[in-house]
């Protein structure tokens, strides 16, 4: 009892966190906080604690916000209201904000990790019908990340041209915006590249990502239209959704299911993921908002081309690759072209570019630079 109260308290809070990338990032983070034990005691705020049953979290104390995500009230509610009360029950020295908000809460220091892109995004109509909630939420995103956000020691995102919007939105100070860039878990060790594991005289294309409408799924059918239509078939397309998941996806498999060249797999877990990363020819990603773009720099370690948007996010996280093809994520045509080059087997990447500036890589330098 004594040795725990020389211990510091950390407070990672994540109750709106269920599933994607935000996910991974949550796992990551608790995973590293884990082995913080010896100095620390960790509490995690989460929405459900049996996402993390069969995990390996030990020194991480669960409590549980089974009402986060029914609306929007209860997350206002806990970050505003109750939050505060229990910073004063726990007392913690850092209190951790994983996705966005910035609490009221008491706490020695605190800080916010923003990766919702929202903010950035051209908000479309079709979002509107799509995902309508969501939609009406964007709208007032970017006041709700204001709240507080100057009351943080230290507001990390993952790229610097994020860093550089904040700092320009919100008037943050340059040493309280930290950009930390996210390891990738892939196991080297386990990436087979033989000919034989990927099929013969047939171009496999893959893309890992959720319903989401800015991720873009209709540019790859499209382009895959296009390319039918020129009597081009010797390839395949590998898409997680399945028509099941929301309105978003039940348009793009209505529209799209009559082409036999592309498979609908629905949503897959990362071991899946990890396959078809091994046995596929290439990665199409054509999202148009993303804060980091993780299959990027997951399918970099496999040493295969990558197609992605021509945007500042995709040029950031592929960073320097020598398999790169950058295309307008509005231009089904573009894409049909840079698509066929990689089935006709034809050398046309595009360079890539790394920016200098200073940046944080993976928990243990971001912890040790905020604790």
């Amino acid at each position: 009892m004594g040795k725990n109260m020389n211990k510091k308290v950390i407070v990672v809070s994540a109750i709106n966190i269920f599933e994607g990338g935000p996910l991974s990032i949550l796992i990551e983070c608790l995973s590293y906080t884990n082995n913080l034990n010896s100095e620390y005691i960790i509490y995690a705020l989460v929405h459900n604690k049996n996402t993390f049953i069969n995990r390996e979290f030990q020194n991480v104390k669960f409590i549980e916000f089974p009402k986060s995500r029914n609306n929007y009230f209860f997350r206002i509610y806990y970050e505003y209201f109750y939050f505060k009360k229990l910073s004063k029950k726990l007392n913690p020295y850092l209190w951790f904000s994983l996705h966005d908000i910035t609490p009221n809460v008491i706490s020695v220091k605190r800080a916010v990790y923003c990766h919702n892109p929202t903010p950035f995004k051209k908000i479309k109509l079709s979002d509107l019908y799509f995902q309508p909630t969501i939609f009406i939420f964007n709208l007032f995103y970017k006041y709700l990340y204001k709240i507080n956000i100057k009351k943080n020691d230290f507001v990390i995102v993952q790229q610097k041209w994020l860093k550089h919007e904040f700092k320009k939105i919100f008037e943050l100070d340059d040493d309280n915006v930290l950009v930390c860039y996210p390891k990738t878990n892939i196991i080297l060790s386990n990436i087979k590249t033989e000919e034989e594991e990927l099929k013969k005289n047939i171009c496999t294309f893959f893309y890992p990502a959720l319903a989401r409408p800015f991720k873009n799924f209709e540019v790859i059918c499209e382009a895959t239209s296009i390319l039918i239509e020129n009597g081009v078939t010797n390839f395949e397309i590998i898409l997680t959704i399945n028509g099941q998941e929301n309105k978003y996806s039940k348009y793009i498999f209505k529209k799209f299911k009559h082409i036999r060249n592309i498979k609908f797999i629905g949503k897959i877990n990362f071991d899946q993921v990890n396959e078809y990363y091994r046995k596929t020819n290439a990665l199409i990603f054509p999202s148009t908002l993303e804060t980091w773009g993780l299959p990027i720099s997951e399918f970099k370690a496999f040493q295969k081309p990558i197609l992605l948007s021509n945007l500042p996010y995709a040029k950031e996280t592929i960073g320097i690759y020598e398999k790169s093809l950058f295309f307008n994520p509005e231009n089904p045509k573009e894409l049909s072209l840079k698509m066929l080059a990689l089935i006709n087997n034809q050398n046309v990447y595009d360079n890539t570019y790394i920016n200098d500036e200073k940046v944080l890589i993976g928990w243990e330098e971001l912890f040790d630079e905020i604790l």
